[in-house]
């Protein structure tokens, strides 16, 4: 899969997205700045659209909580 289908892929809804990013995490990535760096998005425009449906980021467990 390329960076910009990955990108593409990205859901709009927060519910969803909360559950791709954090699959993402668990599968692919060590940390959400080497999944925003490898495909290319703003962790801080995640990290905000999550914290409005009351998730943040959890450095030490990787993954929204």
């Amino acid at each position: 899969m390329t960076k910009e289908s990955m990108i593409m892929n990205m859901p709009n809804d927060p519910v969803m997205l909360l559950s791709y990013i954090n699959t993402m995490l668990r599968d692919n990535y060590s940390s959400l700045d080497e999944l925003s760096s490898s495909m290319g998005v703003d962790a801080e425009e995640i990290s905000s659209r999550l914290e409005a449906i009351g998730y943040s980021y959890d450095a030490q467990q990787n993954r929204f909580i």
